[in-house]
């Protein structure tokens, strides 16, 4: 199952960024908005925050397309009334384009593909 991650930002108000952990806590978040997510073939959805940044990451299946996402979300009047209400705390991390939320990240190291990469060089050695 693929793993997607993206990055945000807050705006660096205590108050703000307390009320937006309000709103993410499962009994706020709006059943119409859970399910957009699952309807979309996300099959986990998390958010993490150190300071302002935010960083979500989402399993997602194999036929998961963030276009139809993105048009599912901008034809359902819950998700825009959902993603204007969150606007209000989140601000672009810096060099964001203009348009843009939420920011994709790129994965520099995975644990579980670095012990195949060394087990499989290792087999390769004793082989020879």
């Amino acid at each position: 199952m693929p793993r997607l991650c993206y990055a945000l930002d807050l705006h660096d108000d205590a108050a703000m960024i307390a009320e937006y952990e309000r709103w993410h806590q499962a009994e706020n978040v709006w059943p119409e908005i859970v399910e957009s997510i699952v309807s979309a073939g996300i099959r986990d959805l998390e958010i993490h925050r150190v300071g302002d940044r935010l960083v979500l990451i989402m399993d997602v299946d194999e036929n998961y397309d963030p276009a139809a996402k993105a048009a599912a979300d901008a034809a359902n009047p819950h998700v825009r009334t959902w993603e204007d209400l969150m606007w209000r705390f989140q601000k672009p991390i810096p060099g964001t384009p203009a348009g843009e939320k939420w920011r994709a990240m790129r994965r520099i190291f995975s644990l579980a593909q670095t012990r195949a990469e060394h087990e499989t060089a290792a087999h390769a050695q004793a082989e020879s």
